[in-house]
């Protein structure tokens, strides 16, 4: 093992290969491909993709039954590397005809993050190319808050594309545990390209998307304590390639822990949503959502009522989890409602489907309240950004 200005370099000396043969390609010939192919089993440790697919693979060779493979890592835990070292060579010493092994592994370490500042959130490493960061919330789950988001991004886009600003939206998935958002949008089972350093969101329905969920499989539970979550979260903020947005939406999962306060120190927030259901229960938690945001210097933006009411064949309406609950939680916080989401089986079967009923259905009058929230909650963001600039605010 030797340092390096750039990073460490690990080497393992040529060895005899005394590993059984694999039943991967035994009659097939060895060579840069055959190695890629084989490395495809390698999966990076915490993830159910595999360092090819991560960009990690930087070079493959074979000659002389002497398999040699390059890795480039960018990690500050010492056990990676050498847990990737010993599972290539593993993989490696498998393929017919290999007698031996090099495993050549460059280690950077990732950029330090700059003290924070602002609102007690936002640091220098953030880009600078996300003109609006807005975090959605809610407190307790099982209001609808993702269902929310990925409407509410999909109008955005609707609104902004109208004005000859198309691509300008941007979706991040904060639910470490349960995210839900790349079936809600219609990307569920899909990658992410990975260039250099950085994860390429995907795109769909005029939003930019990342998600833990592109990330593992249905089967692998990420069971992570505090730390991996509040480092995730930095990484899909610095280490994603955004490009250009008016609007970044944060869908963040319930609660008001690790992953909330990780968020508001790593990116500048322009404000936070809180979304609620009418009844107490819900409330009463997206009110102390509300105060947290408050305590850590974040505008509250707005209350959205989800599943408000339902309306029957008649024409009639009933409030079923109650009403006026958004209201008041809005009052006693000091902000105001955005608007009233009606509870109907196509905002349901849009979500399941992964064609969001703004999409499905742009006409329909669901589709119109996520509309109005978004284009009120622009109003608002651009209002305090002008409001902010000297000058032009009050005294």
């Amino acid at each position: 093992m030797r340092s390096e200005k750039t990073g460490i370099s690990i080497y393992r000396t040529p060895s005899h290969n005394n590993v059984k043969t694999s039943t991967f390609q035994k009659t097939s010939t060895v060579n840069s491909d055959a190695i890629k192919e084989a490395l495809k089993q390698v999966k990076y440790p915490g993830f159910s993709r595999d360092i090819v697919s991560f960009g990690l693979v930087k070079s493959a060779a074979f000659a002389d039954g002497t398999a040699k493979v390059s890795l480039t890592l960018t990690t500050a835990d010492p056990k990676v590397p050498l847990h990737l070292k010993k599972e290539v060579e593993n993989c490696l010493r498998a393929l017919p005809g290999v007698t031996s092994t090099i495993v050549d592994v460059a280690v950077s370490a990732p950029r330090a993050a700059t003290p924070a500042g602002g609102n007690l959130g936002g640091n220098a490493a953030a880009p600078k190319t996300i003109r609006h960061a807005i975090a959605i919330a809610s407190g307790k789950g099982g209001v609808g808050k993702s269902t929310f988001a990925v409407n509410l991004a999909c109008s955005l886009a609707q609104v902004l594309a109208a004005q000859g600003r198309p691509g300008r939206v941007g979706l991040m998935d904060c639910d470490i545990y349960g995210p839900s958002v790349p079936l809600m949008i219609g990307l569920h089972g899909e990658r992410p390209h990975v260039e250099g350093d950085n994860l390429i969101p995907i795109e769909k329905h005029g939003v930019k998307v990342m998600s833990m969920g592109f990330l593992v499989d249905d089967n692998t539970p990420v069971v992570w304590r505090g730390p991996m979550i509040m480092k995730t979260i930095q990484q899909f903020v610095q280490n994603v390639r955004w490009g250009e947005l008016d609007v970044l939406l944060i869908d963040l999962p319930p609660g008001t822990g690790d992953a909330q306060l990780s968020l508001v120190q790593t990116l500048p927030l322009d404000g936070a949503i809180l979304v609620t259901t009418p009844q107490p229960a819900a409330t009463n938690i997206a009110r102390k959502g509300g105060l947290m945001f408050q305590k850590v210097n974040v505008p509250l933006l707005g209350v959205a009522e989800n599943m408000s009411y339902f309306t029957d064949p008649t024409g009639t309406r009933h409030a079923l989890f109650g009403e006026g609950g958004g209201a008041r939680t809005a009052e006693s916080l000091g902000t105001v409602l955005l608007g009233q989401v009606p509870l109907i089986p196509e905002i349901r079967s849009g979500g399941d489907s992964g064609t969001p009923i703004v999409v499905s259905a742009p006409q329909s009058a669901a589709a119109e309240v996520f509309r109005e929230i978004g284009r009120a909650l622009m109003e608002e963001v651009q209002r305090r950004t002008a409001a902010a600039k000297p000058g032009t605010g009050s005294a």
